[in-house]
């Protein structure tokens, strides 16, 4: 019987060392030569210990919060403004302005003497401007016009212009702040100027004059600053005088009309005038303080063809303070100097101009407080 239990152990332990398998199998050699070397498989499993009770912490730390964390709503508040979504950035700049100001005087039984008047200048701007990446473009159209009405004569316009301007860049790189450019400019004004008191005869008009400026040229654009210079050494400025009487005068430079020994109009004075010449132009406007702003506008244009090296000048320097979201005052220049816009023209009293007349540089300070509405 001891013989048969120890035979069964045998044979069970030799069933099982035939059936198992060394995590670490032989290898056999390389070659017959080098039968010391061989070519080890192993594979490192790391060992991953598990506790069933885990140890309590003996020692605290002061400070530290060991409490479940517990979901509150006792602090939060309600949501006082309106959410505002997502929005999909745009790359244009919109700028919307309307503004009126007003100067009022009024005296009664006023020992010191005086006229009741009242002024009433309408502003309006808008601007439209694009930049991304290699492409920038401006839009600009401003307007104003201004009248003043005091007691006893009739109102007299105290400000007229209309300004349009457009400039497409473009850059061959993102580095760069020099830009290729080409600008289109329109300048004129609403209704007939007179030399106050004479009323019968004007002396500007709608497109009399009216600039016209295209060229092509560079723009120095730096990012992050409301700054541009264009040089353009190619602009083609035209003229319009679309009043005939003053066509007729050889206002605004437009060759005059031809008249015979009696005065009679032989020739029709011309309506345009061209010119090509080089231009120059700057804007910059900067923040003197918070609610303080300067804005420059400088413009320069000399003609190859007539009398090059003579510069016409147009230069505006705007401060513009702003007292709250709809209060505004404004300070402001200009001064123009223009060689074909001629003063003190004498003229013989059949009509005929004996002296033309000479250019005078041009200066206006404009001082105004009233509305402006942005939007």
């Amino acid at each position: 019987m001891l013989k048969k239990t120890f035979f069964a152990l045998v044979l069970i332990t030799c069933t099982q060392i035939l059936r198992a398998q060394d995590t670490i199998p032989t290898q056999t050699p390389v070659d017959s030569t080098s039968i010391d070397t061989l070519a080890i498989d192993t594979t490192l499993v790391d060992t991953i210990v598990i506790r069933s009770v885990q140890q309590k912490i003996k020692h605290i730390p002061r400070g530290v919060n060991l409490t479940n964390p517990v979901i509150s709503f006792s602090k939060t508040k309600a949501r006082t403004k309106e959410f505002k979504y997502f929005r999909v950035p745009s790359f244009w700049d919109n700028e919307n302005q309307l503004g009126i100001n007003l100067s009022e005087v009024a005296f009664v039984n006023w020992s010191a003497g005086g006229d009741n008047a009242i002024s009433i200048l309408g502003v309006a701007k808008f601007k439209r401007n694009y930049k991304f990446r290699y492409l920038n473009w401006e839009n600009l159209a401003d307007m104003r016009y201004g009248i003043n009405i005091q007691e006893g004569r009739a109102p007299r316009k105290t400000e007229d212009y209309i300004r349009l301007s457009s400039t497409f860049s473009y850059r061959n790189d993102t580095i760069s702040n020099w830009y290729y450019s080409v600008k289109a400019n329109f300048n004129t004004q609403f209704t007939n100027g007179y030399k106050y008191p004479d009323r019968d005869n004007p002396i500007s008009g709608f497109m009399a004059p009216g600039y016209f400026f295209l060229g092509a040229g560079t723009s120095y654009i730096p990012e992050g600053k409301k700054f541009n210079l264009y040089l353009s050494p190619l602009t083609q400025r035209a003229t319009f005088v679309l009043n005939q009487d003053l066509a007729n005068e050889g206002a605004f430079g437009v060759d005059p009309a031809e008249t015979d020994v009696n005065g009679n109009i032989i020739r029709e004075g011309k309506n345009v005038l061209m010119a090509l010449g080089i231009l120059v132009t700057n804007s910059w406007d900067t923040q003197l303080s918070k609610n303080i702003e300067l804005k420059h506008r400088l413009s320069l244009y000399t003609d190859y063809l007539h009398d090059f090296g003579n510069i016409d000048l147009d230069w505006q320097l705007t401060i513009d303070m702003i007292v709250n979201q709809y209060v505004k005052a404004t300070i402001g220049t200009q001064i123009i100097y223009d060689d074909d816009i001629k003063f003190d023209e004498v003229r013989a009293p059949d009509g005929t101009i004996t002296t033309p007349g000479v250019p005078k540089i041009q200066f206006k300070q404009l001082l105004a407080v009233g509305l402006a509405y942005s939007f």
